[in-house]
């Protein structure tokens, strides 16, 4: 395993002192996973290679990644649940621990045959969330596997489907706003009922004779500073150790920004697929936005 590079002062300010390597690690999910909750409806298969999340009346599933992580890359593969998936969420997010929690969140929220899903995403920090985005897809995610990736780094947060950037969630701290640079979140997934919101604020009950309602995951990859508690005195990540400048070849994503390239796919697909974004939902914010939301912030 490699060792994080040296960071310069300005952006080692963003590293905790956990003890910390550089990961790149393609999925096993015998290796790199713990059903959490379920029982057998979550099931790995081809001896590592996929897993599938399964929800019936009495319970849904879901995982945890072993690792934590502090900043990376996490791409999975992911084909939801088929038909009527009206109530059911499936989720793939980052989240730490405890009542000011930092969460980045996917969910795809089922809906009637025929009907399209809503990817609805997340970003909390420091335990407040409310930060909504949701997208319809322009392809039928029930068919076959799609990409789903999380870039997370000191600089901002984007949220990718097929390598395809569809919503950026940017490093405001400069004007007051918690970042997501402290906690070590790990990686979660999971199939649950949640029939009192889900569809069409959950005007649309689950149709629990389709039970059960399976969603598939396969080919997980993370390219992360892996984070543990186990090891005592300075990180390799800590400001204290910065002396060079690390190449951008030994961590990329690191200080991956969106390229011009990149932001115009962003502006075209949020301006042909998004369907709700809080910071113009003036209803919910009649006092004014969120300062993350000013043009200053959010200029692309």
């Amino acid at each position: 395993m490699a060792s994080c590079p040296f960071f310069t002062i300005m952006v080692m300010l963003y590293i905790s002192v956990l003890a910390c390597f550089l990961g790149s690690v393609s999925s096993n999910f015998n290796e790199e996973f713990d059903v959490t909750w379920g029982d057998d409806r979550a099931k790995i298969l081809n001896n590592g290679e996929a897993l599938t999340l399964s929800l019936d009346k009495n319970s849904g599933s879901g995982f945890q990644s072993k690792n934590e992580y502090l900043f990376g890359k996490f791409d999975i593969q992911l084909k939801l649940v088929p038909g009527n998936s009206a109530g059911t969420v499936s989720t793939y997010y980052l989240s730490s621990q405890g009542l000011n929690h930092d969460e980045i969140d996917f969910e795809f929220l089922g809906n009637l045959s025929g009907d399209p899903y809503i990817v609805h995403t997340n970003v909390y920090s420091q335990g407040k969330g409310n930060r909504e985005q949701q997208f319809y897809l322009w392809f039928d995610p029930t068919k076959d596997f799609h990409t789903y990736s999380i870039l997370w780094n000191p600089l901002h947060i984007v949220f990718y489907v097929d390598n395809v950037p569809i919503r950026e969630f940017k490093n405001s701290e400069a004007i007051g706003v918690p970042y997501l640079n402290k906690q070590p979140m790990r990686v979660y997934s999971s199939l649950w009922d949640a029939e009192d919101w889900a569809t069409r604020g959950g005007l649309v009950k689950t149709d629990w004779t389709q039970a059960p309602f399976i969603a598939s995951f396969q080919n997980f990859k993370s390219n992360a500073c892996i984070q543990s508690s186990a090891s005592s005195g300075p990180s390799p990540c800590s400001a204290s150790n910065s002396s060079t400048s690390p190449s951008s070849t030994d961590a990329p994503w690191l200080y991956q920004e969106l390229d011009l390239k990149s932001k115009k796919r962003l502006r075209r697909v949020q301006k042909k697929f998004m369907i709700y974004n809080y910071c113009t939902d003036w209803k919910r914010f009649p006092q004014g936005f969120p300062p993350e939301c000013s043009k200053k912030s959010t200029k692309s």
